[in-house]
């Protein structure tokens, strides 16, 4: 028992020593705050573990966790191909690169419920493909166009804007996708005892509905006023 138990403290020992370092290589070459994360979840689990052989497993897997993820980014390479130079500068950020009359059309990757089933209303996270066609600083906002036109006068919707959720990067890091989080607008009726559909919000119901491969009509990006500060 007493060698088992000295088996046991040095697996755990080198696990942790090899966790550390699959977090701090993925953070120093690909700037990758998961992989540090699992590496450091499962650090904290084998402490639980009594089996020797399952602690060196979890280690290899471990290892090779964090291997994939560092090569999945790209090795050694950074993340910081959209920065400015130097990044403080704001002499080149994107404003109303598209307009109304002549909107840029994102295509939807995936759209999904964020909030839990007895969540008061329903928020989405969006991803939109721009192929890197409508780059954005964090801070800016999208404008989205619906479709169709307004009953009482027949003219195109006007233009919603909504704040960038994801980084300039996008959520999969690539520099070619989007995202924003939308809260479906609703009204509730207290004659009606439900919601009434001739007053939802016509912009945010149509992004909450939108589907993979769906077309987005967009303007932006917009405003400048949320950008961290220049140097100072």
């Amino acid at each position: 028992d007493m060698a088992n138990g000295a088996k046991r403290k040095a697996a755990l020992k080198i696990l942790k020593k090899t966790a550390g370092a699959v977090g701090a290589v993925a953070l120093a070459t690909a700037a990758v705050p998961p992989a540090a994360m699992a590496a450091k979840k499962v650090a904290e689990v084998v402490e639980v573990v009594d089996n020797t052989k399952t602690i060196v497993t979890a280690g290899a897997a471990a290892v090779v966790a964090g291997g994939a993820v560092v090569a999945l980014k790209g090795g050694s390479g950074k993340q910081d191909f959209l920065e400015a130079d130097p990044y403080w500068d704001q002499s080149t950020v994107p404003v109303n690169v598209y307009k109304n009359k002549a909107p840029f059309t994102g295509k939807v990757v995936s759209t999904k419920r964020i909030v839990g089933p007895k969540a008061t209303g329903e928020t989405c996270h969006i991803v939109i493909d721009h192929k890197g066609d409508f780059p954005y600083w964090e801070g800016q906002s999208w404008g989205v166009i619906p479709p169709g036109v307004r009953e009482k006068d027949g003219k195109p919707h006007a233009v919603r804007l909504y704040s960038i959720a994801s980084s300039r990067y996008g959520d999969d890091m690539s520099g070619k996708t989007g995202s924003l989080c939308v809260r479906r607008a609703t009204y509730w009726c207290p004659e009606l005892k439900a919601d009434d559909p001739a007053k939802k919000g016509i912009c945010s119901n149509f992004i909450c509905d939108t589907k993979p491969g769906d077309d987005m009509m967009m303007t932006g990006p917009a405003g400048k006023v949320m950008l961290l500060p220049e140097e100072d």
